[in-house]
């Protein structure tokens, strides 16, 4: 019996037809392992993982290893997406026993959920033998299974713990992180560290602060150099748009092709603000290019964003995306096969397998003259069209609601970006045109989502899927990246609503995930108990929980002025502080909100009647300090604390500037504005 029909995983509903009787993650599973006498084979993998997809098709649907796993296991498949608390207990077990991780993870456990073995991807011929072993331990040496078990809940306990040392996120730690970052940096390639090589946004995103507030030149030329190198890499799909999940190699080649919402969300954030800092043209295609990636394909109408694009199309990785020279030659013809070979480095003998290449931009075309351009452009679109005749790959379909935050996050600020350079002059001012008005499309429709399905008796669930919430509750990260995205949604729109939506999910997390010391956990006190709680205070592909909450607070405290939320942003801060220190890599969120905090943040409210096309609002925005929160509209507008008891001066639009709480005088010239924010 299969009991995954009818899961809202589209992991899960991949495994419906599997010979092996799984179980979802229940308690029933737990108590069927118990009345049985046999321990539990916990499979963890997401839809969109390529190794997972292996496993499944060696060992999950071979009938002999079926008959093994149902004969002496009861067999839980979780769906890491939609249970990261799951996923972290025993990704840290699986860490503890092995040094290392990944997915899918293969966790042996007791009845009781403790876990004594842990380990990734297995081949068959090791996975069966594995299993045999597991069997033989548990009938003869049961006492030893159960007392390793004890150990590895003790060693996760501890790494879980929370109550450690604190000190304050400071500008001398910031800039010590900031040169951290810079030895390690990869000055031939970009990046941090060797292959394989993930996207740094959220260390950028970081990078990108730190200049602003200090004008170190490195930090900008270290975020600018790695943005470069990965818009023209293989891991950024240089004819669709949309980022790989990581790259191979050590230089942005080969990708592992999974494209993930909560990837390009952030690179959108980091694309965005490098263009809104600097202009460069390279990051307005790649910011305005990725926006349209999200509400293309990543976008369910009158839902909010999909997870991601499988790795895999028909079992083989890459297969819609690799190209080689004579393939490009029957798409295009001879001399323009030829260009685009040269342009896009594809040779005879490959940067991939079997003789084909990942396209990467090997050529520079956002300075080229414009018949170079305009050539560019139109091989793009022949190939594109090509290649949307091959098979493609599936999408995982589910909303997951901290990652719909981080892309609403981003949106919005893509949006108020493109609103500060419009030019109908420019050669594509149609295209970014269209590109704004799907974005906020979808945007909106996520939001909503979020705000009707996804909250349900005041309390946020994890993922939906076809309009239907699932039932995982929220986790911290969900808690702290819609809020963060409702604190944006207000800014854009002027709307209380969102504002205060904003403040009662974080209420309800400081109600329920708090831990001593001004720490949080990443599970509420009433949420289902695993064999620890999970409180991780590092930032890995997402935004740590406790990151994401500090970040909403932060927002939440500017655009309302109430001191309690800041407090408690700091104090958390705090707690993360010491690994900001020594491990920069890893704290990248939390360090870009500690720079919002030691500017300020600023609050700059903009009293006018033309909230769209007040230059004040322009000024604001295109000067704004790092993590500065911006309002416009008309004076005391209803739910918009920012423009309470502030008037026009002398019947003008005016701008009023806070930082810390404390307020400038209001001016009334852009020269004005730019002067207080500089």
């Amino acid at each position: 019996m299969n009991r995954l029909v009818d899961a809202t995983s589209p992991y899960l509903l991949q495994h419906a037809d599997n010979p092996v009787d799984w179980w979802p993650w229940s308690d029933e599973a737990f108590a069927e392992a118990k009345r049985r006498d046999v321990p539990v084979l916990i499979s963890v993998g997401y839809a969109a993982c390529h190794w997972c997809h292996v496993m499944a098709h060696e060992s999950f649907e071979n009938e002999q290893v079926g008959t093994l796993m149902n004969d002496n296991f009861v067999s839980i498949k979780v769906d890491r997406e939609e249970r990261p608390d799951v996923d972290a207990v025993y990704m840290t077990a699986t860490q503890a026993m092995t040094g290392q991780g990944g997915w899918p993870m293969t966790v042996f456990a007791t009845p009781d959920g403790t876990p004594f073995f842990c380990g990734t991807y297995f081949p068959r011929p090791n996975f069966v033998q594995l299993l045999q072993s597991v069997t033989t331990a548990w009938r003869e040496q049961r006492e030893e299974v159960v007392r390793q078990g004890a150990a590895v809940v003790e060693a996760i306990g501890g790494a879980q713990a929370v109550g450690g040392p604190t000190a304050p996120l400071d500008a001398p730690l910031l800039d010590a992180a900031a040169g951290r970052l810079a030895s390690e940096y990869d000055a031939t390639n970009g990046g941090f560290g060797g292959a394989p090589k993930f996207p740094p946004h959220m260390n950028l995103l970081f990078l990108l602060r730190h200049h602003q507030r200090t004008g170190d030149p490195r930090s900008l030329e270290i975020t600018r150099h790695t943005a470069e190198a990965m818009a023209r890499g293989g891991i950024y799909d240089q004819l669709a748009s949309g980022f790989a999940r990581y790259s191979v190699d050590a230089h942005w080649t080969v990708p592992h092709f999974e494209k993930m919402l909560y990837d390009n969300a952030l690179l959108l954030r980091l694309y965005t603000q490098l263009w809104r800092l600097t202009g460069d043209p390279l990051a307005r295609r790649v910011a305005r290019d990725t926006a349209r990636f999200l509400a293309d394909e990543l976008h369910r109408p009158g839902e909010g964003f999909a997870s991601a694009l499988d790795a895999d199309t028909e079992g083989v990785e890459g297969l819609t995306y690799a190209w080689t020279p004579a393939q490009l030659v029957e798409a295009l013809g001879e001399e323009d096969g030829r260009w685009a070979a040269d342009l896009f480095a594809v040779t005879d003998d490959g940067t991939f397998e079997h003789g084909t290449s990942v396209l990467k931009l090997a050529r520079d075309v956002d300075d080229a003259a414009p018949e170079v351009r305009a050539r560019w452009q139109q091989v793009v679109g022949r190939l594109l069209s090509a290649r949307d005749t091959r098979p493609q790959p599936a999408r995982d379909d589910k909303v997951v609601a901290a990652w719909n935050g981080l892309a609403i996050t981003a949106i919005v600020e893509f949006l108020q970006v493109a609103a500060l350079y419009a030019s109908p002059q420019d050669e594509d001012a149609n295209l970014m045109d269209g590109v704004t008005i799907v974005a906020d499309g979808a945007m909106r429709d996520a939001a909503e989502h979020l705000a009707t399905v996804h909250l349900v008796d005041g309390r946020l669930r994890r993922v939906s899927r076809d309009g239907k919430v699932g039932e995982p509750a929220g986790v911290l990260e969900d808690y702290g990246c819609v809020a963060e995205a409702f604190c944006s949604l207000h800014q854009l729109t002027g709307e209380g609503r969102w504002l205060t939506l904003a403040g009662e999910l974080l209420d309800t997390a400081l109600a329920h995930f708090a831990a001593p010391g001004g720490a949080f956990y990443d599970t509420a006190d009433d949420a289902e108990r695993l064999v620890a709680r999970p409180a991780d205070p590092t930032d890995n592909a997402t935004p740590s929980g406790r990151s994401a909450l500090i970040a909403g607070l932060v927002a939440y405290s500017a655009l309302t002025g109430e001191t309690r939320y800041r407090e408690a942003a700091e104090a958390a801060l705090a707690t993360v502080a010491p690994i900001v220190g020594k491990h920069p890599r890893f704290t990248g969120y939390a360090a870009m909100v500690g720079e919002a905090l030691l500017s300020g943040p600023y609050e700059i409210a903009v009293v006018t009647d033309d909230p769209a096309g007040d230059p004040l609002v322009a000024a604001a925005r295109r000067h704004a300090p790092a993590g500065a929160v911006v309002v416009a509209g008309q004076p005391d507008q209803p739910g918009v604390p920012l423009l309470a008891d502030r008037p026009l001066v002398d019947g003008r639009s005016a701008a009023y500037v806070c930082r810390g709480f404390v307020c400038q005088r209001p001016v009334t010239s852009v020269e004005e504005l730019v002067a207080e924010l500089s």
